[in-house]
């Protein structure tokens, strides 16, 4: 879901642009989200901060006419005809279903909406059966599954996990980081900066396998590989990973993601660093 903000500056662009002091220049704009689903993410930020940065509480809320969709797309192509499926996810969505402590944001989840395991070996081995063959694997196969989490650390642990599994030695890539100031290079050591891990960038050690799926943070040659493309690695040189595209356009073709300079852009720290590193992270689990 974006911030309020972004949807109030286009709002101002487009007056700017026709010349109108109508809301969005008096053009139809069409948003489509689900407030059920992701809220905008404010790092650090409180309850009352997130519904802050909602769209709800912007003035142009009012001036927005709410539409909704009636087939439930799911349901009618997997011929779930009684709708038991999103009928339990609409009552996800509205708080209705039971938590199995009063007054808490938990709760339970019956085997008609999801298959439960009680370990992350059970969980992984049920995702990818016979993972020491990975490597053999057709990258369709690999494509049309992914473990998912809430959040970034657990991903991180699940991946790590799943590494462990895949047979073969690690291919472990340094990053080289420096701050853009040159003047400021005397405050932050080395070791300062290799422990940062900003989001949207790979960890300053990035260990990776071949044959194991991974997720670009970058746009490198659009449409066919940019932020969010999917690869399977095929080989792993000291200054290049060699992969062949499992996503998108160009699925199936080979691709060479190099070294590049990146710099994280959500650091709340008072200097600028720069990172250089493969653009690309591990991603059998993603958020």
């Amino acid at each position: 879901m974006s911030h309020r903000a972004h949807v109030e500056a286009v709002n101002r662009t487009l007056k700017d642009l026709r010349n109108s002091g109508n809301v969005m220049g008096g053009v139809t704009f069409v948003l489509a989200g689900d407030f059920r689903q992701t809220l905008p993410v404010i790092t650090k930020g409180t309850r009352a901060d997130v519904i802050k940065a909602c769209l709800k509480s912007s003035p142009l809320w009012q001036s927005i006419k709410t539409l909704n969709l009636r087939t439930n797309m799911r349901a009618h192509l997997s011929n779930d005809n009684n709708g038991n499926f999103s009928q339990k996810i609409l009552q996800l969505g509205d708080g209705k279903l039971p938590s199995p402590v009063a007054n808490n944001s938990q709760v339970s989840l019956d085997n008609e909406l999801a298959q439960t395991v009680n370990s992350l070996d059970v969980l992984i081995d049920t995702i990818y059966p016979d993972i020491e063959n990975l490597t053999e694997r057709n990258f369709n196969w690999l494509c049309s599954r992914a473990i998912v989490s809430p959040r970034n650390d657990s991903v991180n642990d699940i991946n790590r996990m799943i590494m462990e599994k895949v047979p073969g030695d690690f291919k472990c890539y340094k990053s080289i980081d420096t701050v853009c100031n040159i003047e400021d290079a005397v405050h932050y050591p080395q070791e300062f900066l290799n422990s940062l891990n900003p989001a949207g960038l790979p960890p300053h050690e990035l260990k990776l396998k071949g044959g194991t799926p991974i997720m670009l943070l970058r746009n490198l040659s659009p449409p066919n590989m940019c932020n969010g493309t999917r690869l399977l690695i095929r080989e792993l040189r000291d200054n290049v990973i060699v992969a062949t595209i499992i996503t998108g356009p160009a699925a199936g073709q080979l691709a060479h993601i190099p070294r590049i300079p990146m710099i994280p852009t959500d650091l709340h720290i008072s200097f600028k660093s720069n990172e250089v590193q493969p653009p690309a992270t591990t991603k059998s689990s993603i958020t």
